[in-house]
Order: structure tokens, then sequence, then C-alpha cells
């Protein structure tokens, strides 16, 4: 797999399934409170919508469909860091730097998505 200078994958597709998995991986280490359980559920959704609605742009018919499903998966990225947040600043957590870090890629994936998103117009 082609890497950039930051180990993150050039493939935008490979990089949004690797962020749903780490979020899943961290979900799994939360203590299991109602709070967490039903945030966790959130961000699970957000977080796998962000791939899911990318890839349906990348199969999209017609541009005004392309940009629909990139306004979609930009708003997913955004609903993650949310939820991310949230579940951050509500617990005490021992892998709050994993909390970040996710944090961190959510608002880069964001940003990728509203820079696809200029260039569409």
């Amino acid at each position: 797999m082609t890497k950039s200078t930051n180990n993150k994958p050039y493939d935008l597709e490979e990089r949004t399934f690797q962020f749903a998995k780490d979020v899943r991986v961290f979900i799994k280490t939360l203590e299991k409170t109602i709070a967490n359980i039903e945030d966790a559920k959130q961000v699970v959704r957000s977080s796998g919508s962000v791939g899911a609605n990318y890839i349906e742009a990348n199969e999209s018919f017609s541009k005004k469909d392309f940009i629909f499903r990139i306004k979609i998966s930009r708003k997913e990225a955004k609903e993650s860091v949310y939820w991310l947040r949230l579940i951050n600043e509500t617990n005490e957590l021992s892998n709050s730097k994993m909390a970040e870090e996710l944090i961190q890629e959510s608002t880069e994936l964001k940003k990728i998505l509203s820079a696809i998103l200029e260039k569409s117009k």
C-alpha cells in the first residue's frame, strides 16, 4: 500500500476504512455505562458512514450525486468529531491520546472532503 510521509494512506477509501476500524477498536476500551453505550453507537455509525458515503460518491452517476455524497461524508466526519469529543470529555480515559488522535483524524478527513467539495463545484 502507498503511504504518505506521515504514515497515512494516500487512498482515501483505505484511510476512511482505517478510521472506522480504529474507532471500533477504541470503543471496545470504554467503560460500559449507559452514556458510553449510546455515544458509542452514534460514533460507530458516523465513523463508518464517512467511508461508505465516500465510496458511494466515487460510484456516483452524476456530478450532482457525487457532490451530494461528499457532503454527507463530510457531515458524518463532523458528527464523528462531536461524538468522540463527547466521549473523551465525559470519561477519565487511560487512552485519551487515542481519542485525541481519532478526533484529529476525523477533523483532517472533514477538511479533505471540504477541499474535494470546493474543487468539484
